[in-house]
């Protein structure tokens, strides 16, 4: 009776460890993202670098140019400095790096009370365009500086809609084109 109870709790476990080790399919359909607000025609950014020939970092508007497709960058003196066109998008992702602020950095060097500066953090958002440049046909890649952790959502979902790129996490990416097939 023994050897009985044995080969069932035997065949038993055997069983419930062969359904659980099948491989699952990936899913295809995108998990549900939260929704978020809608981008404002124009908003503060600090431009960080990433564009050619545009190699000072500038503080400045980001603008939503949508009768010629594109995202403008002007100066605080309102002069249209460059533009990225939405056909031109590549991905566009969001990034937050977490960094010792400046006050952190004083207070490590106070004696006795050093230890408490690595505690004192900021975050910083920014706004990352990989693109196709299309006049001197290479790619590139440019940052913006945004404070605002929901205005950067809403950048970012705008942009992935305005330049028809398919979301990925947080990111938005346009998917290569298959190669056609010769003379069709």
């Amino acid at each position: 009776m023994k050897k009985v109870l044995f080969f069932l709790a035997l065949s038993l476990f055997i069983s419930a460890s062969i359904v659980s080790a099948q491989p699952r399919p990936v899913e295809k359909t995108p998990t549900p993202s939260t929704p978020v607000k809608p981008a404002p025609p124009s908003f503060a950014a600090k431009y960080e670098g990433g564009m050619f020939g545009f190699s000072k970092k500038e503080e400045g508007i980001l603008k939503f140019d949508d009768g010629n497709a594109r995202l403008v960058f002007f100066d605080k003196a309102q002069r249209e400095l460059f533009s990225i066109p939405y056909k031109a998008m590549l991905i566009v992702s969001p990034q937050s790096q977490s960094v010792q602020s400046t006050t952190g950095k004083v207070v490590d060097y106070i004696p006795y009370a050093g230890l408490l500066g690595g505690f004192i953090k900021e975050k910083r958002r920014y706004l990352i365009i990989n693109f196709d440049d299309p006049d001197v046909e290479a790619k590139g890649l440019v940052n913006f500086k945004i404070e605002d952790k929901e205005l950067l959502d809403s950048v970012v979902a705008a942009l992935g809609a305005k330049a028809e790129l398919k979301p990925r996490g947080d990111a938005f990416y346009r998917p290569k084109e298959k190669e056609k097939a010769d003379n069709k």
